[in-house]
């Protein structure tokens, strides 16, 4: 049985916490549901990284293939110039203005890449794994992928279509090399059931496993109607099948045939985040792969749903492409990256509005957040000169709220870090929010500034050292998901004064209690999240 997930180390004996993307076509430019996916990889490893673990975060492009020699063709110029084009101008660009710490970003068109796709496929053809055959069957060129004829969808006039992208398949007939990828359908099946985490979520790993229950066919693995793909090795007049040089991205990128102590303390990933119109190639096929080569598998492949508008998949294809820019303009970086994670259950489909966007905006940034921060450090310059006072006073309601904050650790730690529940993580750390709001209505400070006794001046002292405290924590908690507000916010409370740099703070320490130190200075900086314009037309 093949090894999986974190069981290979690396000379330091400690391997890294390794997710990927998948990566993208680059027909055209990034949508929202590129950046979705991309997203949610960047908040996960971050929020590792807070935990002081060692982190590759991968991201890339995918350049071979019929689609992109025909978007080429379209628009005049040679394959190679329009991806150079577009990773340069749309989607390197993309994620670094979407605050996207990847650690690697690969190109299929790479020489790092590209020698070690024909060596690994040169080995299982040395092995006997592949075979020269033939083939004939429908072809969806935008999913670079042939179709079972009961995948097919008709339109009104009986015309066979892609069930993604609704347009008609081609009838393809060629010379091709096969993977014998029945023979892995028992071990695949075996693996499924020892390792039921393995595809997520559960109705994925459904669809999966009666997918391979019903018996694999083996694979085509070139294409020879053109030739813009790597070279099959010992067959030039062939040329790679696009998903199978894909999919080794995710060795290639950390050192497969290269670097092997890279690889050792990195391969295999921990986790493979996909969209599910691509969760076959990764729980059937690279896993296989693997296994043919002797390679240990990853340890999950987390499928997100689809981004839908209008009730269509987001999509190039079906004209229901919006850019992030469009969005991260009117309502910020931060706040876009916060929204999709919030606002949909990772790993259903979820549908996009403008609306809803600006109502989670307005009530859950603007006025529990933002204004709890503004809030807090009003009433810190007013009564106490800027200096956090010390909490003298405390009681059942700062218990409460300790034990609140604790929770919220505990949760979002549990949620976002091992599950994958972005959403149910970051409700967590609100829920927090909204306990601290109503602490302060409760114990309204401003009556008890009021009373000059030092009892009352203890008691001010305490209620506001509190909130300001637990405001620290939700620094520390949001700053995978918000990375700029976190810092604005960590700066305001004096901690980076005092207490250090936000990214060296442990997320499993951020419910320890009393942390900011008596006298930390705090400001009243910038809103977090300004008021919004009108929508743009």
């Amino acid at each position: 049985m093949a090894a999986t997930g974190s069981e290979k180390q690396g000379g330091d004996g400690v391997k890294s916490f390794y997710v990927s993307t998948p990566i993208y076509y680059v027909n055209d430019a990034p949508h929202l549901g590129h950046a979705y996916t991309t997203v949610a990889g960047d908040v996960l490893t971050r929020w590792h990284r807070q935990r002081g673990e060692k982190v590759w975060y991968l991201t890339g492009t995918d350049e071979h293939g019929q689609k992109i020699m025909r978007t080429a063709e379209a628009n005049n110029v040679t394959p190679q110039e329009w991806c150079d084009k577009l990773v340069e101008e749309a989607w390197k660009p993309l994620w670094e203005h979407l605050n996207i710490a990847n650690d690697d970003f690969i190109r299929t068109t790479e020489k790092r890449h590209t020698d070690r796709v024909q060596e690994f496929v040169q080995d299982l053809y040395d092995k006997g794994e592949i075979y020269k055959g033939g083939y004939e069957g429908p072809y969806c060129v935008g999913c670079e992928e042939y179709k079972l004829p009961g995948d097919l969808i008709e339109d009104e006039n009986g015309v066979k279509l892609c069930p993604v992208h609704k347009k008609p398949v081609e009838i393809l007939k060629e010379e091709n090399y096969f993977f014998k990828l029945s023979a892995y359908g028992p071990k695949l099946m075996e693996f499924y059931a020892n390792n039921p985490g393995f595809i997520q979520p559960e109705s994925a790993r459904n669809e999966v496993v009666n997918f391979v229950k019903q018996g694999l066919q083996d694979l085509s693995i070139s294409r020879s109607t053109f030739d813009w793909g790597v070279p099959v090795p010992w067959d030039e007049k062939h040329v790679i099948y696009v998903w199978v040089d894909a999919l080794l991205n995710y060795a290639t990128a950390v050192g497969y045939g290269a670097n092997q102590e890279k690889f050792d303390g990195t391969f295999p990933a921990n986790v493979h985040l996909v969209g599910k119109d691509i969760l076959r190639f990764h729980a059937v096929i690279w896993p296989a792969m693997l296994m043919a080569q002797g390679l240990p598998l990853p340890g999950r492949v987390a499928a997100n749903g689809w981004l839908m508008v209008g009730g269509e998949k987001m999509s190039k294809s079906n004209l229901t492409g919006i850019k992030p820019q469009d969005l991260t303009s009117h309502f910020g970086v931060d706040a876009y990256r916060w929204y999709f994670l919030r606002a949909i259950a990772f790993g259903s489909d979820g549908s996009f509005s403008w609306e809803d966007f600006s109502a989670r905006y307005t009530s859950e940034l603007a006025n529990d957040y933002g204004n709890l921060a503004s809030r807090v450090a009003a009433m810190v310059g007013k009564y106490f000169g800027g200096a956090l006072p010390e909490a003298t006073a405390s009681g059942d309601a700062e218990k409460a709220v300790q034990e609140g904050l604790a929770k919220a650790v505990a949760t979002a730690d549990e949620k976002i870090g091992e599950e994958l529940d972005f959403q149910a993580g970051i409700l967590a750390i609100f829920d927090f929010v909204k306990q601290v709001n109503g602490y302060i209505t409760e114990q309204e400070p401003w009556k008890v500034a009021k009373d000059t006794s030092p009892e009352g001046q203890a008691r001010l002292a305490t209620i506001l050292y509190t909130a300001a405290e637990s405001l620290r924590g939700v620094a520390v908690l949001l700053n995978a998901v918000m990375p700029e507000t976190s810092q604005k916010l960590w700066e305001s409370l004096g901690a980076e004064a005092s207490l250090g740099a936000l990214s060296d703070q442990r997320v499993q320490d951020a419910g320890t209690w009393g942390r900011l130190p008596l006298g930390a200075t705090v400001t009243k900086g910038a809103v977090l999240f300004p008021r919004l314009e009108e929508k743009p037309a």
